[in-house]
């Protein structure tokens, strides 16, 4: 079993980073070979300052080893320092179909509008991902709802490669999805109906994980949330994404 996953080191890791990710991350360096990455090639796709990326690329690693990523059980890197993951993605570039890019939900999600000003990158960026997992032959890649796609075009990929140029023989393997045991969604606290994310504009969306007690507090008691009492039970929670998110929380 070979574990590959990767995120991004842009902003800082959160909750819902943590319970969605991390924390099963850190369990499964127990079950196989993982390798873990910082996705700064990745990063490059939208804007973004050089220095920043760096150094948020180096707080990263240090949040991910302080949240127990052990690196005598797996490997911590991130991708520009592996030319083999853009070499890579140019030679699937030749394989993947722009109708198979076109219908990415998260593509259309991130270019909004504006398809004609986003970045040639931001396009091509399952096809990296592709690259990122197939690279190291990886045997299974943790996803949550928002990659199943990704990994289901990183097999596709694969497939036509392998039938392309394999005469008979598996060149790439097929990574398998691992769907976390406990896939805890954890939402904004300023809008229960989108994820807590990195990149929201609003620090008070989110708790860090290099959030103090206080600061937690602060955030929590400041969340949207709704006019009406909190139920006695969940089926009382429908329809009521904020204060289902802090139940959740």
């Amino acid at each position: 079993m070979r574990v590959v996953s990767g995120i991004q080191p842009t902003g800082n890791l959160h909750l819902g980073n943590y319970l969605g990710a991390i924390k099963n991350w850190v369990k499964m360096q127990e079950e196989g070979e993982c390798l873990f990455f910082l996705a700064d090639l990745h990063a490059i796709s939208q804007p973004h300052v050089p220095a920043e990326l760096a150094a948020n690329t180096r707080e990263m690693a240090a949040a991910l080893i302080a949240c127990g990523i052990d690196t005598d059980k797996s490997i911590l890197f991130n991708q520009t320092q592996v030319p083999a993951h853009s070499q890579l993605q140019w030679l699937l570039n030749g394989t993947a179909r722009m109708g198979w890019l076109n219908r990415m939900t998260q593509w259309k999600d991130k270019a909004g509008k504006n398809r004609e000003g986003a970045s040639v990158a931001l396009f091509t960026y399952p096809v990296l991902q592709a690259a990122d997992v197939l690279l190291y032959q990886a045997t299974h890649v943790p996803v949550g709802e928002d990659q199943k796609q990704h990994l289901e075009l990183a097999r596709d990929i694969a497939q036509k490669f392998n039938n392309d140029f394999g005469n008979g023989e598996e060149i790439f393997t097929l990574p398998e999805p691992i769907i976390p045991p406990e896939a805890a969604r954890i939402m904004s606290l300023r809008d229960g109906t989108a994820k807590m994310s990195k990149s929201d504009p609003s620090d008070m969306s989110r708790i860090n994980l290099t959030d103090d007690a206080d600061t937690i507090m602060q955030k929590v008691r400041k969340a949207k949330t709704d006019p009406e009492p909190l139920p006695g039970d969940k089926e009382g929670l429908i329809n009521r994404p904020e204060a289902e998110n802090l139940v959740g929380i």
